[in-house]
C-alpha cells in the first residue's frame, strides 16, 4: 500500500444515516477515541465534504495523539453553503503509521442546545402538537426480540461510549446513544409527563420468565429504575442519575408493566403483573400502575389498549367508548393509527384518525390518555431493508428536513384546540355509508364474510373552555361531497364571529411528502353568521374546528 500524500490523504469516512445534513452557518461537534501504533505522528483532518470529494465544507485539524486511548473533540462551522444532505464525515492524515478509531461521532444543534439532544426541526414539529406525555421506551423495543435483545435500561444509562447497543426488534443495531436519561429530558424539553414502561419478563419470541423468584430480578431492576427517575441524591440511583448530569429528580405518575402481553401465549402475564404491581405499590404507592392485558389478580389502575385499523374500522370504532362502564379501570390508548398512506398517512388516513378522536375526547373521563404510534419514520429509502420499518408515521423526515402528514395536522387541530369540559351533543340524520367487511381467516380456514354494515360518515364533538368561554365544536366529514349541516346551542348566547380551522383535500389519497411537505395544511379564518342557530356547509374530506365565542 503507497504511503498516503498530500494528493491522497489516507482515512475513514462515514455517510452518516441516508446522509449528514450540511447547512449555512451552522456549527457541528466532532469527537472520538483514538490511539496510535508505529510511530505515527499525525496529525490528522477532520471535515465535512460532499459524498463526491469536490467540496470542503468545514474542517479542522486535530495533533498530539498518543499510544493512549484519548478523546478528541473540534467544532465545524460550515459558511454561506446550500443546504445538502449527500455528505460525508472524514478523518484523514497525510502521516504513515497506525491510527485505531472508536466512538466516532458528529453532532450538529439540537433542540434547546441539549448535548446529545434531538433535532430542532422535529422537535418543534413535536411541540406544535402541545404533547401532554411520551410513553418509553417504546412497545415492542421495550421487550425485545429475546430476553437478552430486551431494553436493559442500565446498560443505556452513563457514558454514552461504554453503553454496549443491543439489537433492536425490527433489524437495526441501537447505539443506545438515546437511553433512560434522554428519554426522560426530551419529556423535560417538551413539558411532558413521562410514562415510564417497564420490562415485566416477556420477549417477542414467546421468551419468558416465570412468575416469582425467577422474576425478581427483573422487579429489582424496575424498582432501580422508579429510583433513578424520582430518587433524589441519597439514593442509589438517584446519585447515579446526578453523576450521569441530571441532579433533579424528573417527575412520575404512570408505570407500564411489559408491552402487549396478549401476545404471552403462556397466560403467565397475570402472575407476572401481580409480582411487579404488589412491589412497586408498596415501594411507590402514589403511583399509577397501568396492566397491558387482561388480568384477574390485582386490578390496574389504567388499561393500554392497542388499536391499529381501516379507514372503516375507525369509523365504526369511533362510538365504541359511548356506552362502556364509567366502573373500573381507566383507559391508556397507547398506540393507535388509522393505517392507510405510507410511508405517512394520507388523507383517508388522517379522517380515520379525526373521527376516531372525536370519539376520545367525548369520552375522556374514562380514556384520560392517548397517544398516535409511531411516531417517526425515515423516508430515505423506502425499499426493502431500507429506513423504513413501519408504514402509517405521523411525521416523515429525511437527513436535511422533515414534514407533518395530514394525520399530523389533524392531530394539532385537536390537541390545540379544546376546552375542559365535554359538552353533551345529540343529532339527527346523519348520513351513513354501506361497508362490507372482509372476510377473515381463523387456524388457515376462510371464515364467512360478516354482514355488511352502516357506518356513519359525519362525526363530531364539542368542548368548553370554562374560564373564557369559549366553545370548540370539531366535525369531520368522510363523504365526497359538501355536507350542510344546522347547529343549535342550547342554554347559551353565542357571537355572530368566530374562527374556523380546515383541513380538507378533493381526494383521500393526498397527502404530503418530502418533496411537498405542505399540500394538505389546515388553514385558519374568521367566520361570520353564527350564533346559538346556525347552518354550515362543511367541505368534503374535511376536518373541521369551530371556535365559538359563548355568554
Amino acid at each position: 500500500m503507497a504511503a498516503p500524500t498530500g494528493d491522497a490523504p489516507a482515512g475513514i469516512a462515514n455517510g452518516g444515516y441516508w446522509g449528514i445534513p450540511v447547512k449555512p452557518a451552522t456549527t457541528y461537534r466532532a469527537s472520538f477515541y483514538a490511539r496510535t501504533e508505529h510511530g505515527f505522528a499525525g496529525p490528522l483532518a477532520v471535515a465535512l465534504v460532499s459524498d463526491d470529494g469536490k467540496k470542503t465544507f468545514a474542517s479542522a485539524p486535530v495533533a498530539g495523539l498518543t499510544a493512549e486511548w484519548k478523546k478528541y473533540e473540534v467544532t465545524l462551522t460550515t459558511g454561506q453553503v446550500t443546504p445538502s444532505k449527500k455528505n460525508r464525515l472524514i478523518i484523514t492524515t497525510t502521516s504513515p503509521g497506525v491510527v485505531w478509531f472508536s466512538m466516532v461521532s458528529l453532532c450538529g444543534p439540537t433542540f434547546n442546545h441539549r448535548p446529545n439532544g434531538n433535532r430542532p426541526d422535529v422537535m418543534e414539529m413535536l411541540a406544535a402538537m402541545q404533547p401532554k406525555f411520551l410513553r418509553f421506551p417504546g412497545g415492542n423495543y421495550l421487550e425485545g426480540r429475546t430476553l437478552a435483545s430486551r431494553f436493559d435500561w442500565k446498560k443505556t444509562v452513563g457514558p454514552i461510549e461504554q453503553r454496549p447497543g443491543h439489537e433492536s426488534p425490527w433489524g437495526y443495531w441501537s447505539t443506545d446513544g438515546m437511553g433512560l436519561l434522554e428519554f426522560l429530558e426530551w419529556c423535560e424539553d417538551l413539558r411532558m409527563q413521562p410514562v415510564l414502561a417497564v420490562y415485566a419478563g416477556y420477549s417477542l419470541d414467546h421468551e419468558y420468565v416465570k412468575p416469582g423468584p425467577e422474576l425478581q430480578p427483573f422487579v429489582q431492576s424496575a424498582l432501580e429504575e422508579i429510583e433513578y427517575v424520582t430518587g433524589d441524591t441519597n439514593t442509589t440511583w438517584g446519585a447515579q442519575r446526578a453523576k450521569d448530569g441530571h441532579p433533579a429528580p424528573f417527575p412520575l405518575r404512570y408505570v407500564e408493566v411489559g408491552n402487549e402481553d396478549w401476545f404471552d401465549r403462556s397466560g403467565s402475564y397475570d402472575g407476572r403483573f401481580k409480582q411487579f404491581y404488589d412491589a412497586i405499590k408498596a415501594r411507590y404507592p402514589q403511583l399509577q400502575i397501568i396492566a397491558t392485558a387482561p388480568v384477574k389478580s390485582r386490578t390496574p389502575d389504567v388499561m393500554d389498549e392497542h388499536y391499529y385499523r381501516s379507514l372503516e374500522q375507525m369509523e365504526e370504532g369511533a362510538h365504541q367508548y359511548d356506552h362502556r362502564p364509567r366502573t373500573g379501570q381507566k383507559v391508556f390508548v397507547g398506540e393507535w393509527a388509522t393505517r392507510v398512506g405510507s410511508p405517512t398517512p394520507d388523507m383517508a388516513g388522517a379522517l380515520g384518525d379525526a373521527a376516531w378522536m372525536t370519539g376520545l375526547e367525548r369520552n375522556s373521563d374514562l380514556v384520560i390518555m392517548a397517544s398516535y404510534a409511531p411516531l417517526f419514520v425515515n423516508v430515505s429509502d423506502l425499499g426493502r431493508d431500507g429506513s423504513m420499518q413501519w408504514r402509517c408515521d405521523l411525521i416523515g423526515y429525511d437527513a436535511l428536513t422533515c414534514y407533518g402528514s395530514p394525520s399530523y395536522y389533524a392531530q394539532v387541530m385537536f390537541s390545540a384546540h379544546h376546552g375542559d369540559e365535554v359538552l353533551a351533543t345529540r343529532s339527527e340524520n346523519i348520513p351513513t355509508r354501506t361497508w362490507q367487511p372482509p372476510a377473515r381467516r381463523r387456524r388457515g380456514v376462510e371464515q364467512p364474510r360478516p354482514p355488511a354494515r352502516q357506518l356513519d360518515q359525519l362525526f363530531f364533538d364539542a368542548t368548553r373552555d370554562s374560564r373564557a368561554g369559549t366553545l370548540y365544536l370539531k366535525v369531520v366529514n368522510c363523504l365526497g361531497a359538501p355536507q350542510p349541516v344546522k347547529v343549535k346551542i342550547s342554554g347559551r348566547s353565542v357571537a355572530a364571529s368566530g374562527q374556523v380551522i380546515v383541513l380538507k383535500a378533493s381526494r383521500l389519497d393526498d397527502t404530503n411528502s418530502i418533496l411537498h411537505p405542505t399540500n394538505l395544511v389546515p388553514v385558519t379564518t374568521t367566520v361570520e353568521g353564527l350564533g346559538a342557530e346556525f347552518t354550515r356547509v362543511f367541505p368534503a374530506y374535511s376536518i373541521t374546528v369551530l371556535e365559538l365565542e359563548a355568554r
